[in-house]
């Protein structure tokens, strides 16, 4: 698959912004990149991204359907870091009986 189809894997899947509420956690941003996420998408403890159960406040659509992120544009480094096909995806799709994506 190129760049391209990857990237309409995530617009058709979302498990991994529904797969754990400790998943979408902030990290490595800083200061000035946190402030750009609205503060109704931040936990109680700021440690990460407020989830619904264990989906993330800002997944809008419906899981293995369709999907966007809310805050695509400033979302956190972990969330930036996850790519299709890889252990945390698969871990992601298999909890929503979704196939693993192969990368060849």
């Amino acid at each position: 698959m190129d760049e391209t189809e990857l990237s309409s894997c995530c617009q058709g899947c979302g498990a991994c912004c529904g797969y754990s509420q400790n998943w979408p956690r902030f990290s490595i941003e800083s200061d000035e990149e946190l402030a750009l996420i609205p503060a109704a998408l931040v936990n109680d403890r700021q440690s990460g991204m407020r989830c619904e159960g264990d989906r993330c406040a800002a997944l809008q659509g419906e899981i293995g359907k369709t999907t966007a992120c809310g805050i695509y544009d400033v979302r956190p480094e972990v969330c930036r870091t996850c790519m299709p096909g890889d252990a945390e995806c698969a871990m992601a799709r298999r909890k929503f009986g979704l196939p693993v994506i192969e990368i060849s």
